[in-house]
């Protein structure tokens, strides 16, 4: 996709389709079953372009002329194969029959992201720039637009532990939102950037080459899983965080910077040291409901 999960609306055009967004291309594959109603899909979160979704979900009202919903299982395949025939990298894991109250994004209890991220267990030394470095250091082909490769000097993973504990629970992450380029009221008030982060794991993650490119990346890098759930999250607000950790574990702020961060949230709070952590290490895990008991 060029684009992220959601479609551009285009006002002029009240009939075109943003093909270019996962949303688009669904709806695109829904025609194939000739509702009575017009196609509007409503998506439980709404992913970059660059950021991989897992498991996302979708709400649709489709309507049939003899008034029955049409089957699940035939739902599913016939979408799938849809999306296959236009070589389209998206699959429907499976479908099912809602209430019409449901909402898939405002019924949603909770959201688990990932960020991938690997470190040089021995970045080559010298003053060569870092910029200069990560193009020249093997990175696996299988592994391109998947994780973020770092090429840091001393990075400090029991540090970065330590910190991430700073971000669970209620905060204003005013600091750790960057400013929508879409149109609209600003959101740069406490009732919308107080966020409750229940939970933060980091464990050692393994690369996901295959053959001679798995042991050497192996050998190359040490891997980091950084999984981050909670009910909503700020836009951005993940690979802001991830960012400010990898900017302290690579020694480039402290522990206060991120303190200050988070206790004066402001977007003139944000530390300009602090580089925004890449769209690719970040995957969007799960959407949990009550309903499913997830």
């Amino acid at each position: 996709m060029h684009s992220g999960i959601q479609k551009t609306i285009n006002k002029l055009e009240q009939s075109y389709l943003d093909t270019n967004s996962i949303q688009g291309c669904i709806e695109l594959a829904l025609r194939a079953f000739h509702p009575t109603n017009e196609i509007q899909t409503v998506l439980s979160s709404r992913t970059d372009a660059g950021v991989h979704a897992l498991h996302s979900t979708v709400h649709v009202d489709l309507e049939r002329p003899n008034g029955q919903p049409y089957d699940t299982t035939t739902l599913t395949v016939v979408l799938n194969r849809t999306l296959d025939k236009q070589r389209l990298p998206i699959r429907v894991l499976s479908s099912r029959i809602v209430p019409d109250s449901f909402h898939c994004r405002y019924h949603a209890i909770g959201r688990t992201y990932l960020y991938r991220f690997a470190v040089a267990k021995d970045p080559s030394s010298g003053d060569e720039n870092l910029r200069n470095k990560a193009y020249k250091a093997f990175i696996p082909v299988e592994e391109i637009d998947r994780c973020y490769f770092l090429q840091s000097p001393s990075f400090d993973i029991d540090r970065v532990r330590v910190a991430a504990r700073m971000f669970i629970g209620v905060h204003d992450f005013r600091t750790f939102m960057s400013v929508s380029r879409q149109k609209g009221p600003s959101r740069d008030h406490p009732m919308f950037t107080v966020r409750k982060i229940d939970e933060i794991n980091i464990r050692l993650g393994k690369t996901l080459a295959l053959a001679a490119n798995a042991t050497l990346a192996t050998e190359t890098y040490d891997y980091w899983d950084f999984e981050i759930k909670a009910k909503s999250f700020l836009y951005k607000q993940v690979r802001r965080i991830v960012g400010a950790l990898i900017a302290l574990g690579s020694g480039r702020i402290d522990e206060r910077c991120i303190y200050q961060m988070l206790t004066i949230p402001s977007k003139n709070s944000w530390d300009h040291r602090v580089l925004l952590a890449p769209a690719c290490g970040l995957y969007l895990c799960r959407v949990h409901y009550r309903e499913t008991g997830n």
